[in-house]
């Protein structure tokens, strides 16, 4: 077999878009029969992986430790601080971000109206090192909130750091 069969077989096996693959030989530019066609929509595949979630409007989180505390950001734009709820429940801290938005106009010969929902959650497992007996300070601005939690004083005097060599 020559090098351009044994490619071209190749490919017909391993790609759902088979038949869309093309060679100086084949001009064939949609599926050739129906078996084509379910090959490259299988509806199984639908509800199978992450296909119906939605990980845009997880916002990105960045955990700084510091000497006394840790700050924790979120960048969640377009939300306020009322669209927020954080609490802490046993060693998990909870974050829950709500907006809901609705907009009608009416005029003579048509209504429009529109709305939009936004929310996420996101939950972290603290530390032991946090005193979670001091308070708990939060702060939203420019699209960031920025949560801080105190390390316990044993935590604040004992250095973590370590320099590992790279061989």
């Amino acid at each position: 077999m020559t090098t351009l069969a044994k490619r071209r077989n190749r490919n017909r096996q391993l790609s759902p878009f088979r038949s869309r693959l093309m060679s100086p030989w084949e001009n064939r530019l949609f599926p050739s029969s129906l078996d084509d066609f379910q090959n490259l929509f299988k509806f199984d595949d639908v509800f199978n992986g992450d296909f119906l979630e939605d990980d845009s409007l997880m916002p990105s989180m960045n955990v700084k430790e510091h000497k006394n505390d840790f700050e924790i950001e979120f960048a969640a734009p377009g939300f306020n601080k009322k669209d927020f709820e954080v609490t802490i429940d046993g060693n998990v801290l909870n974050v829950e971000g709500k907006k809901s938005d609705e907009k009608e106009e009416k005029e003579e010969n048509y209504t429009c109206k529109e709305f939009s929902y936004k929310s996420f959650k996101r939950s972290s497992t603290l530390p032991e090192s946090i005193d979670l007996n001091q308070e708990v300070k939060a702060a939203y601005k420019d699209g960031i909130l920025k949560i801080n939690l105190e390390k316990k004083p044993e935590a604040k005097k004992l250095s973590t750091k370590k320099v590992v060599k790279i061989a």
